[in-house]
Formats: structure tokens, C-alpha cells, sequence
């Protein structure tokens, strides 16, 4: 399976842009996805996830009430809704899935480059 991520681009501070992701296989079991984002120079960071049983969906502290994080009915695809960005947003974006049985995010994305200029 395949994370098809799209939506990135370059924004000035406190706009919007919405980032999707879509797995190439509706066949495919899996237990959550989420966004990770990692920024030059820095590490890999969680974003937001959502747990496909139930919606549970959790955020990190620096982009909630900003961020949001929600899928489809039907297959594993989900979207990232980020509002009012800001200049430390800018980085690379990742989608990833936890499928059943992995005990981790196991499947990643490309990425897609998100810029927001101040």
C-alpha cells in the first residue's frame, strides 16, 4: 500500500491550506493515521492522528484549535484543515497509517512541502 499525499504549498502567515492523504488500497486494514511534520534542521514531529475506530482524534499542543483532522466513510483517506498558519508551521508533512497488526505508523507518505512566509 501507498500514501498519496497532496495539497502543500506556500501561504503568507494566517492562511489556510488543507492537506490530503489517500492509500492506494481500500483493501488495506488499519488502526489509525496520522500527520507527522518535520522542519529543517529539526526532527520528525507528531501533528494529529485519528484512531479509524471511533474518531478518536488527538493533537499536538502547538496546533490545536488551529489544526483539524478528519477521513472519509469510505477508505483510508484523511485531510489535514490548518488554519491560521504561521511561519513555525512550515515544514515537510507527513501522512502516515498504523495498520492492523503493526504497533506502530508503518506505512509513510512522500510529503508535502507546506512554506507559510511571514
Amino acid at each position: 500500500v501507498q500514501l498519496l499525499e497532496s495539497g502543500g504549498g506556500l501561504v503568507q502567515a494566517g492562511a489556510s491550506l488543507r492537506l490530503s492523504c489517500a492509500a492506494s488500497q481500500r483493501t488495506v486494514s488499519g488502526v489509525a493515521m496520522a500527520w507527522f511534520r518535520q522542519a529543517p534542521g529539526k526532527e520528525r514531529e507528531f501533528v494529529a492522528s485519528m484512531r479509524w475506530s471511533g474518531g478518536t482524534t488527538y493533537y499536538a499542543d502547538s496546533v490545536k484549535e488551529r489544526f483539524s483532522i478528519s477521513r472519509e466513510r469510505v477508505g483510508y483517506k484523511i485531510y489535514l484543515q490548518m488554519n491560521s498558519l504561521k511561519p513555525e508551521d512550515t515544514a515537510v508533512y507527513y501522512c502516515t497509517l498504523q495498520r492492523v497488526g503493526a504497533g506502530q505508523y508503518d506505512v509513510w507518505g512522500q510529503g508535502t512541502q507546506v512554506t507559510v512566509s511571514s
